[in-house]
């Protein structure tokens, strides 16, 4: 009777781990699929997710509005507007800039097309190390590509991070192109703030 009685908490026990096993597996599953989703050729399409140290680079921050194209960020204090206009924007603080170019294109360019082939590009620039990052990444719900430039070989260098995407905004199609930048031998510097600046957008689309 008493092995009977061991034999039956031995399998509830296993059953249990079993359970809680599937249990954690499936809360990975569900963490995994809500910061990231795919592309129709199935590549890994990342959403923006600032780390701890990228939000702190902003803390306390300004926030700053592109009021012609609805874009929003949160910049450090010390950033200042050097020029805003319809279609450009730049910003800067401490030697690190903020750049912000807006093409509107004809209603019947394939915006679709164009941004696989500029992902394809630039996928062939980073083999040619041209470039150390290049992903998809999806910010406030729009879908672009990030890509970092590879460490210059001068210091002085400009060494820029872009992101590019396509949006329909007041009846247009546009390229939203941002180059947040500084020189190479300051970017490991300000690059939390850079990535913070980022990833802070909030855009119309």
């Amino acid at each position: 009777m008493k092995h009977l009685f061991l034999i039956a908490t031995l399998v509830i026990v296993v059953a249990a781990c079993n359970l809680s096993s599937k249990l954690k597996s499936s809360n990975n599953s569900n963490s995994s699929s809500s910061s990231e989703s795919t592309t129709s050729g199935g590549e890994q399409v990342e959403r923006a997710n600032p780390t701890a140290a990228q939000t702190a680079a902003i803390a306390n921050g300004q926030e700053v509005k592109w009021d012609q194209q609805g874009i929003t960020w949160t910049m450090p204090a010390n950033w200042n507007k050097q020029d805003v206009r319809t279609e450009t924007l730049s910003y800067g603080g401490g030697g690190a800039f903020l750049s912000g170019n807006i093409s509107t294109m004809d209603p019947s360019f394939p915006t679709d097309v164009s941004i696989k082939a500029m992902y394809e590009s630039a996928k062939t620039s980073q083999k040619m190390g041209k470039y150390d990052e290049v992903k998809w990444l999806e910010i406030d719900g729009l879908r672009g590509i990030q890509f970092r430039e590879s460490k210059p070989e001068m210091a002085d260098d400009i060494r820029r991070l872009e992101w590019q995407a396509y949006r329909k905004y007041a009846g247009q199609s546009q390229l939203v192109t941002l180059i947040l930048s500084t020189n190479g031998a300051s970017f490991a510097k300000h690059q939390d703030e850079l990535y913070g600046i980022l990833y802070s957008m909030k855009i119309l689309h």
